[in-house]
């Protein structure tokens, strides 16, 4: 395993594994018992930084979510898990009530639901401090300086350590940072959105902008991390659920235009080359990247853990990394 520091605050910052383990479906879709051998494969292999949320997995058995933490705390407390592993969550788009439905209808991140959900989520998580706490989803009804103060103020109780943000416009991000650092408080310091190989249409309406799809790596999000070195990029969905090999996964119509068979056809074409699989290429390309990326996969069994793990250790030569850039 690889690993790199995210934060720059000495009390806060932590060194994490250059891939990420995605729990989002586990306690809902995935089992506990295969849930519990992927976790603890991850760790064997040398993995330290897992990804949950508090509203997953509302959307399967329809409730508010919360699945996913609290199998994470079980899993802590069986395994006499600690500080070594770092686990990050999410609030502000739990829902309100029940549901299967993605809607708008969720907590948000006034101070209020900020103090109480980031409580909740230590309780199920069985933790006294969350190592790394997002902003979900942006909430506009609610102003960006109450924001920042209510996640400054728990990172100043020592509930939670570092702050990241996840699916707001790229601009958002440097206004509530700005806000933070003129105040000398804490501000976002990991960013995570969706993104992989292929290049997503981002101009596409969406039920949380009608701008466009505010949830992916795009040209200003880009050149913002190249411009902000300290800022760490966490990429979720990067093998887009299996469709870069499944021929039962079809890409979907963000993905469909004339630029994706040319970047496919040069995956291919180094997958074949360097021996490894497609997905393999694709996270090594991210995590080598001039700007790095760290990788959040998803896995429903430990053999395909197995294969992104064995990305970690793919070293794509410049060639072949030019040659992958430049496909469009």
């Amino acid at each position: 395993m690889k690993y790199r520091t995210i934060g720059q605050n000495p009390e806060t910052r932590r060194e994490v594994s250059v891939l990420s383990l995605g729990a989002m479906r586990f306690g809902a879709v995935t089992d506990e018992a295969t849930s519990f051998a992927i976790l603890d494969r991850y760790v064997e292999a040398g993995g330290t930084f897992v990804d949950t949320s508090n509203n997953y997995a509302f959307w399967v058995n329809g409730t508010q979510g919360g699945e996913s933490e609290a199998l994470l705390g079980r899993w802590r407390r069986s395994r006499g898990v600690g500080s070594e592993i770092t686990v990050a969550t999410k609030l502000g788009a739990r829902p309100l009530a029940p549901t299967t439905e993605f809607s708008k209808n969720i907590e948000g991140l006034s101070a209020k639901v900020i103090r109480e959900s980031a409580e909740r989520s230590r309780e199920r998580l069985g933790v006294e401090k969350l190592d790394l706490l997002y902003a979900h989803v942006p909430d506009d009804s609610v102003p960006l300086q109450e924001t920042v103060e209510a996640f400054a103020e728990l990172v100043a109780e020592g509930t939670v350590g570092l702050l990241g943000v996840s699916n707001h416009w790229a601009w958002r991000v440097e206004q509530a940072r700005s806000l933070a650092a003129a105040a000398g408080l804490p501000g976002y310091e990991v960013l995570q959105y969706h993104h992989t190989y292929l290049r997503r249409r981002t101009d596409r309406p969406t039920l949380r902008s009608p701008d466009g799809e505010i949830a992916v790596v795009a040209g200003d999000l880009l050149s913002y991390a190249r411009a902000e070195p300290r800022l760490a990029l966490v990429a979720y969905s990067p093998l887009l659920a299996g469709a870069y090999t499944r021929e039962d996964e079809p890409l979907d119509a963000g993905l469909d235009h004339a630029g994706t068979p040319v970047r496919r056809a040069a995956l291919r074409a180094v997958a074949k080359e360097t021996g490894a699989t497609v997905n393999q290429v694709v996270l090594a390309w991210l995590i080598g990247g001039e700007v790095p990326v760290i990788p959040l996969v998803g896995a429903s069994s430990v053999a395909q853990l197995d294969e992104s793990l064995a990305a970690v250790d793919l070293e794509l030569t410049a060639e072949q990394r030019a040659r992958l850039d430049a496909a469009h």
